[in-house]
This record gives structure tokens, C-alpha cells and sequence, in this order.
């Protein structure tokens, strides 16, 4: 993304963009009880985090989370609702779609229990993701699919992963769970969506 993108991304948390969307995702409400993980909450990292929905999700639970996005006044805004509860949320402001290597300098080889990137499609970083997890840690993602109904989300196809794709780029992990379809939102609205629950080999 250009700094361009930044100060739309920016200037859309300013306006109050997304503020009525505060339920966490349906698939990690779903998935993280049957995951085999630590009792009272690990540490888990929230990849383009946005308003940090699915971070409060976790850090509620007591996870200590770190939560990546590119615009500072979302994570600004995350970060205040975060010390107001006492929450263990930790902001880190990055470009995803920069340089690989630069984008994903803070994920350290084998940190996290829990990795998560929900309604953001580069599967490129699952790789990446994955290394920094910890032996049998899990990934969750759920990207925009490619498709030609009539349904929220990006237009095009840039931000839309392809049919099998990221199932693909989850090559080295155990796949538990994977799926792409319509589905329909909290809101009523209708969604193209690829879904992963992975698992990293111990």
C-alpha cells in the first residue's frame, strides 16, 4: 500500500468507519474453544487488526495479543479502549504489502499460540505467519473470495484471494478446517469468503 492508502485508511477510522461493527468473527467464536490451547490465554497476534474487534475478543478471554494494522488511528482508537478495560493489547503499525521482508519484520520464529487475519487477502503471509508460531500453534484466517455475486467487500479482484488459493499458501500447515462460499453476515448481508483453521506441526 501507498501512504496514499494510509491516509484513507486513516481518515476512514477518523470518520467513524466500522464503529457499529464491534462483534468479533463468527469463525474464531466458533473455532477457538475446540482448539488445544493454553487454559487461561496465550499470546496471539491480529494480523490488519482494523478496529481490533477480534483482538478485544481475545484479550478479554486473557490473552496477551499483539495487533498489526496500517492505519495509527485505528490502532490509536484500539489502544484506548484496550487500557479503559486493562486489556493486554499491544498496537504495531506496519504496511502489509510492502516489501515482504520489511512487512513482516516483527514476526519472531515461534511467539505465538494463536495467529489470526481476518477480511484481508495476501496469502503471501501465511508463510511467514506460520514461522511464528509455536509447535502445534494455529492459524485462523478468513479472506474475501474472488466471485461473481453480489456481495460486501472489495471490488475486483485485488483484494480477494482466488478459488484454492489460500488453501494453497497453507501448504506446510495441518489444515483442520477449510471452506469458500457465501455466507451471511451479522449485519444481513451477504459475503464471498474463503475460511482456514490450521495448525502448525510439532
Amino acid at each position: 500500500m501507498s501512504e496514499a492508502d494510509r491516509k484513507k485508511w486513516n481518515a476512514r477510522y477518523e470518520e467513524g468507519a466500522y464503529v457499529t461493527r464491534q462483534h468479533p468473527s463468527e469463525l474464531l467464536v466458533d473455532r477457538l474453544p475446540g482448539l488445544i490451547l493454553p487454559e487461561s490465554g496465550g499470546r496471539a497476534i491480529d494480523i490488519a487488526c482494523g478496529s481490533g474487534r477480534n483482538s478485544l475478543y481475545l484479550a478479554r478471554k486473557g490473552w496477551k495479543v499483539d495487533a498489526v494494522d496500517i492505519s495509527e488511528t485505528a490502532l490509536e482508537q484500539l489502544d484506548e479502549k484496550a487500557r479503559a478495560e486493562g486489556l493486554s493489547i499491544t498496537g504495531i503499525n506496519r504496511d502489509l504489502e510492502q516489501d515482504l521482508a520489511v512487512a513482516t519484520d516483527f514476526l519472531v520464529a515461534d511467539t505465538y499460540d494463536l495467529a489470526i487475519m481476518f477480511r484481508y487477502a495476501h496469502p503471501a503471509l501465511v508463510e511467514p505467519i506460520s514461522r511464528a508460531l509455536k509447535p502445534g500453534g494455529y492459524l485462523i484466517v478468513e479472506s474475501h473470495l474472488v466471485t461473481d455475486a453480489d456481495v460486501v467487500g472489495p471490488r475486483g479482484t485485488r483484494h480477494r484471494v482466488a478459488p484454492g488459493e489460500l488453501r494453497t499458501a497453507a501448504a506446510g500447515l495441518d489444515v483442520l478446517v477449510y471452506s469458500e462460499g457465501i455466507v451471511l453476515d451479522p449485519d444481513g448481508r451477504s459475503a464471498a469468503i474463503a475460511r482456514l483453521v490450521a495448525r502448525r506441526p510439532e
